[in-house]
């Protein structure tokens, strides 16, 4: 994932599905998974549920670390509830995209989901 090329098409195609996701008559089911994967992604939080209409993010940001396992039921996990006001969907999205090698290797998998386009034949 170190090819600045292979780093810039995969930020781009992150950028171009953000944009057809985010326009008030593609909001699905489908997409509305994409916009908490970002969300959870980028702030580390246990739960999101995003509100289309008042234009506000609830979430439960995990604290630490340590404590959180996604793959069992934590009964006690320090977070802290953020409820966040956005103007622009799309403009916040893209905001949250991080350019590190973890990051790419999970939009990719995200690319993959929601374009079923494997972003490694999307290169050549």
């Amino acid at each position: 994932m170190g090819d600045s090329r292979l780093t810039t098409r995969i930020l781009m195609e992150m950028e171009n599905l953000i944009t057809r996701s985010s326009t008030r008559e593609n909001i699905t089911s489908r997409f509305q998974d994409l916009h908490k994967s970002i969300l959870r992604k980028h702030y580390n939080a246990a739960d999101v549920d995003i509100d289309y209409v008042n234009h506000r993010i609830k979430m439960d940001v995990v604290l630490d670390d340590r404590q959180y396992d996604p793959k069992t039921i934590n009964m006690v996990v320090p977070t802290m509830p953020t409820n966040l006001f956005y103007k622009d969907l799309g403009s916040f999205l893209k905001s949250c995209l991080a350019k590190d090698i973890k990051s790419l290797a999970f939009y990719a998998g995200l690319i993959k989901k929601h374009t079923n386009e494997d972003i490694s034949m999307i290169v050549l």
